[in-house]
């Protein structure tokens, strides 16, 4: 209970909140929730699956036409990827097709961009908050030397202000900030991928040439397991 002091809790958290409010506009704000869930349980995109659908899409594409994979887009979960085959499967022009699918994933990004805006900016301003504590309790202390009893909670608000700043910072913000642009970035690799293989089946490419151009996105480990399916299936 030495660490806890409500006047400080309401300096730095309120002080941050109220500042982060006034920042941030409400449709964003209203994300916060969403961000912090997917920072912990978002589950990361299945690369290798990814490789071995689009390449079985290839294959089938190769056989049958393209026509032939309007059939599967109903089976796939992921939206962006039966997004992607339908405007193949439409008739799109390869040209449209990547350009409608690089502003989808730039969208995407711009908005992954806002959330962790949220908590870069918590970042910033709960320290700040810590230290305007730090100068309320030294003025609440200072003001009152003559009051023996009021120094210990006057010094009390001004340093615990500090460390409520920091661990807001190091403790929730920061690593938050991290995960989200880690996440971030794996989606967006994951939807590259796809882009990538959709426009070579469009193309009419060999699926090895497809599957080979899809590796590039996989991590060594990755690739060595891959490897291993396929010699397994062989």
């Amino acid at each position: 209970m030495a660490y806890v002091d409500f006047p400080s809790i309401l300096i730095t958290v309120g002080g941050t909140t109220g500042a982060i409010i006034m920042a941030h506009p409400g449709d964003i704000l209203k994300t916060v929730g969403g961000a912090v869930k997917n920072a912990f349980v978002s589950n990361d995109p299945n690369l290798l699956a990814m490789v071995q659908t689009i390449v079985s899409f290839a294959e089938k594409a190769r056989r049958e036409g393209l026509l032939a994979l309007e059939s599967d887009v109903a089976d796939l979960e992921d939206e962006f990827l039966k997004k992607s085959i339908q405007l193949v499967v439409d008739g799109t022009d390869p040209e449209l097709v990547k350009a409608i699918l690089d502003t989808e994933i730039g969208v995407m990004e711009d908005r992954h961009s806002a959330n962790k805006a949220i908590f870069d900016a918590i970042a910033e301003l709960a320290p700040a908050y810590g230290m305007i504590g730090t100068l309320i309790g030294l003025i609440a202390m200072l003001g009152n030397l003559q009051d023996v009893s009021a120094l210990g909670p006057g010094m009390a608000v001004a340093l615990i202000t500090t460390m409520y700043g920091s661990m807001m910072a190091n403790m929730f913000s920061i690593p938050i900030a991290k995960k989200l642009a880690a996440r971030s970035a794996k989606e967006i690799v994951s939807m590259e991928l796809m882009v990538e293989g959709i426009l070579a089946i469009q193309a009419g490419e060999n699926p090895r040439i497809v599957e080979e151009k899809l590796k590039v996105f996989l991590p060594p480990k990755m690739r060595t397991r891959l490897e291993a399916v396929q010699k397994g299936e062989g």
